[in-house]
């Protein structure tokens, strides 16, 4: 009876634990479909229709890459056309001024309080980010017209601007709440989440409109398989660099802890190939993109402006394009990777706890080994990005097809992908040893008795 009983036992918190799980999925994939509805709800005042044939038309600036991460929504100008791209800003910017201003690293090492702070503040500047940016949007929007002549705005004036303003921020401030709520109720992070399924959200797309052009002969049938082995070859290597790391061994000095004496023990200092992520190649793209998002929103349509050549000469496929992206790549990523990680801050947290690289000083010399280390790894790492980046872009000039693969959004895909999948293991995992648990104290407190 005994054994049935923990037969049942062990059933029922299996039962509980795939329970709490599904229902976290469908908390997940619930606020998706809120996230995916609200895209296609136009602000106030805007012609959606003159809006996505405007849009269209204007192609290849930094637009697009936001309309990228927004899945559609900035063409259709929706209330989540900014999508969390001001929180993101927000809290990128916050990160530098953390490791600039000694007060706000102060408030960042008060725990979970500081923590807490810090995305307040982060949570402040968005708000701020989406006034300025809905503002600019809105106000450039008024005198654009489609091709066919359609007016983008029904009633240009102060009274649309606001309006945009209000819808658009109310928008972000929404969807910064949404992924919050996904976080704490769900699986993964809320704000990668939303924003890879705004990536995700084009594929279905892009695939119809490969298939199309191999039907219409725009492309033939080596070219069509070239791209789905260069895609696939891409995602599997992608996913290698991205779970690759170099661990740095580590040994720990034997401690005496009461009547107990702890012998010596080995573990590993994790440093990852890329510690920068997607953040280079983002910033390296927004930059180069600006110039002929200016040309284009500006009306300066002439080649003999300024800013016309220097968007000429930085378009897509172009070879200075390539060279000043790979170059701006590699200087984010070293920028970014000595911001977030502190060499000398590891090497005193390693000291305090009494634990030494084999062969190094504790101190300093453990500080500039680490640093030399993570130095090979940052210029390995800027190279991957450079070539995650560029070959896909050089790929789509050769071919020449329309089909959109960017080395960008196949970061942001695969890494939210594995970080999703390491959050079900670890949630299941958990509840594996909580019943572990339990059965050691129910037969513990089986023998007292």
């Amino acid at each position: 009876m005994a054994q049935q009983g923990g037969g049942i036992g062990g059933l029922g918190g299996s039962i509980g634990k795939f329970t709490e799980l599904r229902q976290r999925l469908l908390f997940v994939l619930g606020a998706l479909v809120v996230y995916r509805i609200g895209c296609f709800v136009p602000v106030p005042g805007v012609n959606p229709d003159a809006m996505v044939e405007m849009m269209r038309s204007q192609g290849g600036g930094i637009v697009d890459m936001f309309n990228m991460f927004s899945g559609g929504a900035l063409h259709r100008f929706s209330i989540f056309a900014l999508n969390v791209m001001p929180y993101i800003s927000a809290s990128i910017v916050m990160q530098l001024a953390v490791h600039i201003f000694p007060a706000l690293k102060a408030i960042q090492k008060e725990g979970e309080s500081g923590r807490r702070k810090i995305t307040q503040y982060s949570r402040i500047g968005a708000v701020g980010l989406a006034i300025v940016q809905g503002g600019s949007i809105a106000m450039a929007l008024q005198n654009q017209q489609s091709v066919s002549g359609a007016a983008v705005v029904y009633s240009p004036g102060m009274g649309f601007v606001l309006t945009a303003i209000i819808a658009l921020t109310a928008g972000t401030i929404f969807l910064m709440w949404l992924g919050e709520q996904v976080t704490e109720r769900g699986i993964g992070n809320g704000v990668s989440l939303i924003i890879f399924a705004g990536i995700v959200a084009g594929l279905p797309g892009a695939v119809i409109q490969t298939v199309d052009s191999f039907r219409n002969d725009a492309i033939n049938f080596l070219q069509l398989l070239t791209i789905v082995v260069v895609v696939v070859g891409f995602t599997w290597f992608v996913i290698f660099v991205e779970r690759g790391q170099r661990r740095i061994t580590v040994n720990y000095a034997r401690r005496q802890g009461g009547r107990n004496a702890y012998m010596n023990q080995t573990s590993f200092l994790p440093l990852k190939l890329n510690m920068a992520g997607v953040i280079p190649p983002i910033f390296a793209s927004s930059i180069l993109a600006f110039p002929a998002t200016m040309a284009q929103w500006t009306g300066q349509a002439t080649s003999v402006t300024l800013l016309q050549r220097v968007s000429n000469a930085l378009a897509p496929g172009e070879p200075l394009h390539m060279i000043v992206l790979a170059a701006l790549i590699v200087g984010f990523a070293f920028f970014y990777t000595a911001l977030v990680f502190n060499s000398q801050e590891t090497a005193d947290n390693l000291k305090k706890s009494g634990a030494l690289i084999p062969g190094i000083r504790p101190g300093k010399a453990t500080a500039d080994y680490v640093d030399g280390v993570l130095t090979r790894l940052t210029a390995a790492g800027s190279l991957y990005l450079v070539v995650v980046c560029l070959l896909p872009e050089m790929m789509r000039t050769q071919l020449k097809t329309s089909f959109y693969f960017g080395g960008t959004s196949l970061l942001i895909v695969v890494v939210v992908v594995m970080d999703f999948i390491a959050q079900i293991q670890a949630h299941l995992m958990s509840h594996q040893y909580e019943s572990l648990l339990k059965k050691a104290n129910l037969k513990g407190g089986s023998r007292g008795r």
